[in-house]
């Protein structure tokens, strides 16, 4: 697992490693990475399916309920596939910008 820093937001990308093993490093990280808004880049997997993407759920609603953005960028999926608690984007720069319009409306009070 690679980690990114760009500003106040943190890129996680997958590193020569099974789905499941990508998981475990990632809860293993989860800890220092709590308050930041997180990117998780899922587009290395091939052949993603639904119910390995539901596996952030539980992560994804705790982090926002933190006031913090989580969003996973597959194109294996769509946001139409998952439940709306579950932020998906199938470019990097979608999320980019996703996490900004968050950020914005965390700011502005409109949650």
């Amino acid at each position: 697992m690679t980690i990114d820093k760009e500003g106040d937001i943190t890129i996680i990308f997958r590193k020569d490693a099974s789905f499941s093993t990508f998981m475990e490093n990632l809860k293993d990280a989860y800890p220092r990475l709590k308050k930041d808004n997180l990117i998780i880049d899922l587009t290395s997997f091939r052949d993603l399916p639904v119910h390995e993407v539901l596996r952030f759920l539980e992560l994804s609603e705790a982090h926002r309920a933190a006031n913090r953005s989580f969003v996973l960028v597959t194109d294996q999926v769509t946001y139409d596939d998952v439940p709306e608690e579950l932020a998906v984007t199938p470019t990097l720069q979608e999320a980019r910008d996703l996490v900004e319009m968050e950020e914005i409306e965390r700011d502005l009070d409109f949650e």
